[in-house]
């Protein structure tokens, strides 16, 4: 009996979206593919999601807690010049982010920091962020998708949410770049939170991934071969059941492999 299920991807077309999304789908002729959806069984409250981006995304902020969003990035794809948006340069008061919000002054507040392939970035719930044009992402997250507004760009018929967003914000600096905590040689810590711990693992031979107390997912970002006996390729998620551990098999492969903490 197989201990892997491979999870239907489901694609979202978004304003700030891109027809590049090779190596990891085929290309779109005509339609701004933003993000690809996986959704684990309810004993997985984590949702999985590949970003593709041409232009800037709103400036947001999301809440916390049990329902609310804490999120992680890892960077597949950036263009030259690519960057993201991640907490502010300095502390501001909330009355100071409405006022940035409405001038389009939080524009400068946000601390933009270059982006390169193979860096994560740790966004908890709280923090104001945005994502900037030309990158493709992974993006692991709570299950809730609740994202609060605060700037657009001058685009219109898209709502702001300032009074829910601003409650919900931490207007500070954040972290940047994640440093990875080596496990093993082919495995390397990147997040560990409250509401998912996520780590990198390479495949160039086989591994056997060690039983989990708990259901997890793993992501496929680079490579193909075999996973619990059956066909994987780059772009895929697979949900993988804790009872027994798994032989993942490639020439080169990388995953991201995640989990609700036990």
């Amino acid at each position: 009996m197989k201990k892997t299920v491979r999870l239907p991807r489901t694609p979202y077309e978004k304003i700030w979206g891109s027809p590049l999304t090779e190596p990891w789908y085929p290309n779109a002729e005509a339609a701004k593919i933003g993000e690809i959806w996986f959704t684990a069984s309810e004993s997985v409250p984590i949702l999985v999601k590949f970003l593709f981006t041409s232009d800037n995304l709103s400036i947001q902020v999301h809440p916390g807690g049990a329902t609310g969003k804490t999120e992680m990035w890892h960077i597949l794809r950036a263009g030259p010049g690519a960057k993201i948006g991640l907490g502010l340069k300095r502390s501001v008061s909330p009355a100071e982010l409405r006022k940035a919000a409405l001038t389009g002054e939080i524009v400068d507040l946000l601390n933009w920091i270059p982006v390169k392939p193979g860096e994560t970035y740790f966004t908890p719930a709280g923090t104001v962020h945005a994502l900037g044009g030309d990158i493709a992402l992974c993006e692991i997250q709570q299950r809730s998708d609740i994202t609060y507004r605060l700037y657009d760009w001058g685009r219109t018929g898209r709502e702001l949410h300032l009074d829910q967003g601003i409650a919900v914000s931490f207007p500070e600096p954040a972290t940047g770049a994640v440093a990875p905590r080596r496990l093993e040689s082919h495995r390397h810590s990147l997040v560990e939170c409250e509401y998912f711990n996520t780590e990198h693992l390479l495949v160039r031979g086989s591994v056997v991934f060690p039983a989990q107390p708990g259901r997890s997912l793993a992501v496929v970002l680079t490579g193909s071969g075999l996973i619990d006996g059956q066909e994987f390729t780059a772009g895929e998620t697979w949900e993988i059941e804790p009872d027994g551990p798994i032989e993942i098999s490639s020439d080169d492969a990388a995953f991201l492999i995640t989990a609700v903490p036990a």
